[in-house]
């Protein structure tokens, strides 16, 4: 990836429905989390429900499970180091009211800012998936798929953009908080140095705390903002570019 041609540093902005039009936050450092699909299917035997201790009830295992992945942020990972978020966002079995089935199957989703608490989390899912089902009698088979990378952004070129970015904005720029989100254009920082920021596209009238959120059909864009992405990205290209031929 970038390899040829290998670019010297990358810039990229996304709108953000949580700032108000005009405003450009930004953030050193891990900025977005990574993002990982977590599948876990639960394999019991299914039997009629009015005869319960004749089957093995992936149900009631999978409530276990959604519960006991809840410790692994709470009881396990350092939150000095990194926050972490475990969800599980779909639970899907059965056929019948009163027929336990013979599996139950969850998806959901996590997200961390450093790679080693990300690996231990992975590690502690499946510990804690496959050990509660197996004190029910019920096996779980755990799949993670790792999405996308926490997004950091490199300090030095942060530090170096902050006061053109606040040009650039009329001097309505801030430092935000990391975004549970997550974007692609982390691998592009791997690769390269650069930085990643947000434009605000809520209109002044509206209030931030109702605004529709991005991705959300009723997403609303006060088209004000365009000016200032616009102006942004093509003021630290400038920048960049012009250190670039002094340094």
């Amino acid at each position: 990836m970038l390899a040829d041609p290998r670019p010297d540093a990358v810039f990229g902005l996304h709108v953000s429905s949580s700032m108000p039009v005009g405003r450009i936050g930004y953030r050193a450092g891990a900025a977005m989390a990574s993002a990982d699909e977590l599948r876990i299917k639960v394999n019991g035997r299914q039997g009629h429900a009015g005869y319960p201790w004749r089957t093995v009830d992936p149900v009631t295992t999978a409530a276990q499970i959604v519960l006991g992945v809840q410790t692994i942020v709470s009881r396990r990972t350092d939150l000095m180091k990194s926050p972490t978020v475990i969800s599980i966002s779909t639970i899907n079995g059965g056929s019948r009211f009163n027929i336990v089935p013979e599996t139950v199957e969850m998806t959901g989703t996590i997200r961390t800012y450093d790679p080693g608490v990300r690996s231990g989390v992975h590690a502690d899912l499946r510990q804690v998936a496959e050990n509660i089902a197996a004190s029910a009698g019920a096996t779980a088979d755990v799949e993670i798929i790792e999405l996308y990378d926490p997004l950091v952004n490199n300090a030095r070129m942060v530090a170096r953009m902050t006061p053109v970015l606040d040009r650039a904005a009329d001097g309505n720029s801030s430092v935000v908080s990391p975004s549970g989100a997550a974007e692609d254009f982390s691998f592009f920082l791997n690769e390269v140095p650069g930085m990643f920021f947000n434009v605000g596209v809520v209109p002044a009238d509206h209030d931030l705390a109702s605004a529709a959120p991005n991705h959300s059909p009723n997403f609303f864009l006060d088209e004000k903002s365009l000016v200032v992405g616009v102006r942004a990205l093509a003021s630290v290209t400038i920048n960049y570019l012009a250190g670039a031929k002094t340094d």
